[in-house]
């Protein structure tokens, strides 16, 4: 039994497109998005190196 609702990561090397891309193939469709930075330390200072981006995506029921 798969799961109703399942978070996918955009990957670093992924686009948008293709993340959504990999949830259609494996049967799911997008209901939320959430982002929140990725931080790193540069001389004692936190910056941001990147958006960490998912999609909630919830099962098609065929």
């Amino acid at each position: 039994m798969s799961k109703k609702q399942l978070w996918f990561d955009v990957e670093e090397l992924e686009t948008i497109e293709q993340c959504l891309e990999r949830m259609k193939q494996q049967g799911y469709m997008p209901v939320g998005r959430r982002e929140e930075p990725i931080f790193h330390i540069v001389n004692g200072e936190p910056t941001v190196l990147r958006q960490k981006i998912q999609f909630k995506g919830l099962k098609v029921e065929e």
